[in-house]
């Protein structure tokens, strides 16, 4: 499985913008697309899930009636709609899959995920 993600640029605060991340290779063996977002010399922190099939998604609670979490399935694709973005948004966001699966079980650390694209930089400006 390869992810690559894009769409992370420069954006004033309550501004909006989306990544994007692209999914190829043995999609069949995906369970969970996440988005994570790391700030130096901080540990990977969780952003949003949904499953490869699109039924269900699941936020943390700092982004949760901000970001959107969405599948393309013609383009196999996950998306994230950054709204509302605040400073402290400003970081380096990954997207990673796993196959794991468990019912009604949603992972949130980066260690239950297999596969991970390179990040892409988001900065929010005052």
């Amino acid at each position: 499985v390869q992810l690559q993600a894009s769409g992370g640029g420069l954006v004033q605060a309550g501004g909006s913008l989306r990544l994007s991340c692209a999914v190829s290779g043995r999609t069949l063996s995906i369970y969970t697309i996440a988005w994570f977002r790391q700030a130096p010399g901080k540990e990977r922190e969780f952003v949003a899930a949904i499953r490869w099939s699109g039924a269900s998604k699941y936020y943390a609670d700092s982004v949760k009636d901000r970001f959107t979490i969405s599948r393309d399935n013609a383009k196999a694709t996950v998306s994230v709609q950054m709204n509302s973005l605040k400073l402290e948004d400003t970081t380096i966001y990954y997207c990673a899959a796993t196959s794991r699966t468990v019912f009604n079980t949603w992972y949130t650390t980066e260690g239950r995920y297999d596969y991970w694209g390179q990040g892409t930089l988001v900065t929010v400006s005052s």
